[in-house]
């Protein structure tokens, strides 16, 4: 049976205590062993290694004089003549390394004066050793849970940690100056973020462009609080990022290196802090020991690069980043995503035979171009099914090239194609029609092909279809186009004059449809321009392989139309409904276009933000700008400036387009900037003065403006337009 556990309390020093207790089993049964836990605010307990076990045989199982055998603080009795290495967070667990007990010092009369001086003067003096070794933070040799944290993401492709630090991150600081001084080139680039919701957008578009996770670490339950909108954009827009919190301390007394040292350690301590944003996650958990972090750091990224991909969280008290571990490694490539495949067989038959027998055939996706080879692919099966039409549905991605003729653009749910569709293929699209506004004609075939077909974050969600499938969509379009290619019949039905006939009246509409796009372009007699004017602009002075990063909201339509992006990656939107992702989206998106192009010896490319005027106070631009300055992130911002938010006014006029609201001003319903913000000039202070800033009002300034401001921005400098945008073009 175990000897009964006596645990001294503070605040007299460890040694005082062991020797108090010590004395006390004078009174115990013969044969009462006795085993100490020492632990509090003494010279140990201030340091990781409090004093924790010492285990001993009373004097009074033994005769007086019998020698005593003592084990000293920082050790636990495994068994006879061994001992295990106690650590930060307690007791190691089975299986951690034992070793040989060195031997003990024999004291003759263990409960006379001179054997309690010896005693004392020995803890003492072992603790004043294992203190200084133990607070000795410096020392090359500490391999911390934290430092592990950072190895585990670097060997898993993680190369940017964008940081809001704070009191739960002593041990995360540590561990990034270790890695920025010993492993230089092995270890995270760290992005310092004053803001948290900018933070994960800079993640978020990082991984957008490239696919590739990065992580975002913010402080316990308020910098979660402040990923806020942001961890929806990811959630909902299914972007990889890795979110990593601290957690109040868990001990108060100085038990454990990282224990309670501060006010705020009380006050933000809450029950369950990860279900602040569990239900935007694919993966919740808390790190509760340093010997399987990395093991723990690979699960949560298997299910952030797992489709539908997403954010996931992990936090980890003080305690538990502080302990002390071994180094060690893990097989990197066991730990891949899981894969989707493509359709049954039968699946392909039945889509491939009624896309070739479709008068009207329509593809309708959202986010489909997310993966860059899937807007080629589509294009080859619109070139097999002549006479296909693609709508975007989601504008997050470029899905379609816009120089192809089966291109309609972005339109929300509401498009003549809909209607008059015979074969609708719905593709990676959350929604695909607005039913109170359009719905596909009653014998319209439905086909519904995507990584999440139930949306399972949405409480609400269903369409009308013959069939839908979990899968990948490249690998289904591809299956398809080589279905049709190799199925002599349907070859055959496209192959006739009618499909010839459908190509052609493609190419005509198409034609027409870029006509008035350009059309309704120009610029107004009164000199103003409208959004549709200053993109074609854009689009005509930018390099053509641009990089867009798009949250222009009710202008949107505009931005898409005469952008007209043609290349794969090309116009990122924010995947979500939480506005201000642009700001940090297109510094993400910049940084990682560099450091993509770096690796292989190139040049990032040139990025462009443009963002509503109400967004772009929703980006938290002080922090977005000294961001860019900061770490040389030069991009393009171009503000839609129409003095106020429109999408209220737009909401209100579907649902009461008669009602009071509908004949207020802007002022009365509460969505007028006026007096109108100085945007551009906030960045530019933001950045310390080093921002090219310039408002443009006239059409006749627009071109000469634009110039000098891509001139900037291709030489270093971040450029801010603030243009003032005519409405509904």
């Amino acid at each position: 049976m175990s000897p009964p556990l006596l645990r001294a309390t503070p605040p007299r020093t460890t040694a005082v205590r062991a020797i108090g207790v010590l004395e006390g089993a004078r009174t115990r049964p013969a044969r009462g062993a006795v085993r100490i836990a020492a632990t509090g605010a003494g010279a140990v307990a201030a340091r990781r290694n409090t004093a924790q076990v010492a285990s001993f045989s009373s004097a009074a199982s033994r005769p007086r004089g019998e020698a005593a055998d003592i084990i000293y603080p920082s050790c636990s009795a495994v068994g006879e003549g061994h001992i295990r290495n106690s650590d930060s967070a307690g007791f190691l667990g089975p299986g951690s390394p034992s070793r040989r007990l060195p031997k003990q010092t024999v004291l003759a009369n263990p409960f006379g004066l001179s054997w309690r001086k010896h005693l004392k003067s020995s803890l003492e003096k072992q603790n004043t050793a294992l203190l200084s070794r133990s607070l000795s933070t410096a020392s090359p040799k500490m391999y911390t849970t934290s430092f592990a944290f950072f190895e585990a993401l670097w060997d898993a492709g993680v190369t940017h940690c964008f940081v809001n630090l704070g009191s739960d991150h002593p041990s995360i600081i540590e561990a990034m100056v270790k890695g920025a001084r010993e492993k230089k080139d092995r270890f995270p680039r760290i992005i310092t973020c004053p803001n948290e919701m900018v933070a994960m957008s800079m993640a978020d578009g990082y991984a957008r462009l490239t696919g590739k996770p990065q992580c975002v670490i913010v402080h316990v339950d308020v910098g979660t609080q402040g990923l806020g909108a942001a961890v929806h954009n990811s959630g909902t827009g299914r972007a990889p990022v890795l979110l990593f919190a601290g957690l109040s301390p868990f001990t108060q007394e100085g038990e454990m290196r990282g224990s309670r040292t501060e006010f705020i350690h009380w006050v933000q301590d809450v029950p369950d802090q990860k279900q602040i944003v569990a239900q935007y996650c694919r993966y919740v958990a808390e790190l509760k020991t340093g010997h399987n972090v990395k093991q723990m750091v690979n699960r949560a990224l298997q299910f952030a690069k797992s489709d539908p991909q997403g954010p996931v969280y992990l936090c980890g008290a003080r305690e538990v980043m502080e302990m002390d571990i071994e180094p060690y490694e893990i097989r990197q490539d066991k730990w891949k995503p899981v894969q989707l495949g493509g359709l049954p067989s039968s699946a392909a038959e039945e889509i491939a035979e009624a896309l070739a027998n479709a008068k009207e055939p329509l593809v309708i996706t959202g986010y489909a171009g997310r993966n860059h080879a899937v807007p080629p692919a589509l294009v080859e099966l619109a070139n097999t099914v002549k006479g296909l039409r693609v709508l975007d549905t989601g504008g997050s991605d470029m899905c379609f090239p816009a120089d192809h003729p089966g291109w309609i653009g972005v339109r929300y749910g509401n498009e003549d194609s809909i209607r008059n569709a015979d074969v609708i293929l719905v593709l990676d699209c959350d929604v695909p029609w607005i039913p109170t506004q359009c719905k596909p004609r009653q014998d319209a075939k439905v086909f519904h092909i995507d990584v999440d077909p139930l949306k399972q974050i949405m409480p609400l969600f269903y369409i009308e279809a013959e069939s839908r499938y979990r899968a990948d969509v490249l690998t289904s379009v591809e299956q398809l186009t080589a279905r049709i290619k190799s199925d002599e019949s349907l070859k055959a039905k496209l192959a006739g004059e009618e499909s010839e006939k459908r190509w052609k009246a493609l190419e005509s509409s198409h034609k027409e449809r870029l006509e008035r796009i350009a059309a309704a372009a120009q610029p107004l007699e009164n000199g103003e321009f409208g959004t549709g004017h200053l993109c074609a602009k854009l689009r005509e002075l930018c390099p053509e392989d641009t990089i867009w990063a798009v949250e222009a909201v009710t202008n949107t339509g505009f931005v898409h139309d005469n952008i007209q992006a043609k290349i794969p990656g090309s116009w990122i939107n924010c995947g979500g409904g939480g506005l201000g992702w642009s700001g940090g989206g297109a510094l993400g998106i910049k940084l990682a276009s560099d450091h993509e192009a770096q690796l292989k010896g190139g040049k990032g490319k040139f990025v462009v933000q443009i963002v509503g005027d109400g967004t772009y106070l929703f980006s938290v631009p002080g922090s977005v700008y000294w961001i860019s300055k900061r770490y040389n992130i030069p991009v393009l911002t171009i503000i839609l400036n129409n003095k106020g938010w429109n999408a209220p006014r737009k909401s209100l006029l579907l649902v009461h387009p008669d009602g009071l609201g509908s004949k207020a001003t802007n002022e009365e319903i509460n969505i007028s900037f006026d007096p109108v913000p100085d945007y551009a000039g906030i960045a530019k202070a933001a950045a310390g003065g080093d921002v090219f800033a310039a408002r443009v009002d006239k059409a006749g300034e627009l071109e000469g403006v634009l110039k000098k401001a891509i001139e900037a921005v291709q030489g270093g400098q971040t450029a801010v337009l603030d243009c003032k945008v005519a409405l509904g073009c």
